[in-house]
């Protein structure tokens, strides 16, 4: 496992080891603790006060956020998925209705949306609560995902709560390398805690 210090913290290198380490697991092990995560995240007070969640569909071995987003919508809460627009690294948000036309690996809106689909703009933002993928975080709410910057370019304007949900396992002891341009997240939800990473 790299550590967050020395010659093996780079996040290039922490991103490789930390995306072998979710690759390695047993699959109805990680399923059972995206369930309890989950659970947790739906203990948030966070949640409870929110009408809008930003949500994201996961990649690779990122925590399986679909259940939780069909449940937020019976619930009758509005939830939005993100459009990646790879050309000028710009990320999207768009309401949806369902998750039937998705998957998981979609990575959000897998295509661009339709032609009257109407983006959400920042007034629509205030209040909400974005969940923001990761591979790994540390105790200030850092992160190392997968390099792009789609979420950092977003989150330096997004004026609402910021939630990592991740596995106990990807949580690094040591702080992450990150640079001015890194938004950090507000709270960090395992399968056995939530952690308050700052003043809120």
């Amino acid at each position: 496992m790299a550590s967050s210090y020395g010659t093996d913290a780079g996040k290039s290198s922490l991103r490789n080891n930390y995306l072998s380490l979710c690759e390695s697991m047993p699959k109805d092990f990680s399923a059972r603790i995206d369930g309890a995560v989950r659970q947790m995240f739906l203990m948030l007070d966070l949640y409870h006060q929110t009408d809008l969640i930003l949500g994201y569909l996961p990649v690779h071995e990122e925590i399986d956020t679909m259940p939780l987003l069909r449940h937020a919508l019976k619930q009758g809460k509005r939830v939005a998925l993100p459009h990646f627009d790879t050309k000028t690294n710009d990320l999207t948000f768009y309401e949806v209705d369902s998750l039937d036309h998705l998957s998981r690996g979609s990575r959000g809106l897998g295509c661009p949306p339709s032609k009257d689909a109407t983006p959400l703009g920042e007034h629509d933002f205030l209040g909400s609560l974005c969940l923001v993928p990761g591979l790994v975080f540390d105790g200030e709410g850092n992160r190392v995902g997968y390099g792009a910057g789609y979420y950092d370019n977003f989150l330096a304007f997004y004026p609402g709560d910021k939630v990592g949900l991740v596995r106990s396992v990807q949580v690094s002891s040591n702080p992450l390398p990150h640079d001015a341009h890194d938004v950090a997240v507000d709270v960090l939800v395992t399968e056995g805690t939530i952690w308050r990473c700052r003043t809120m």
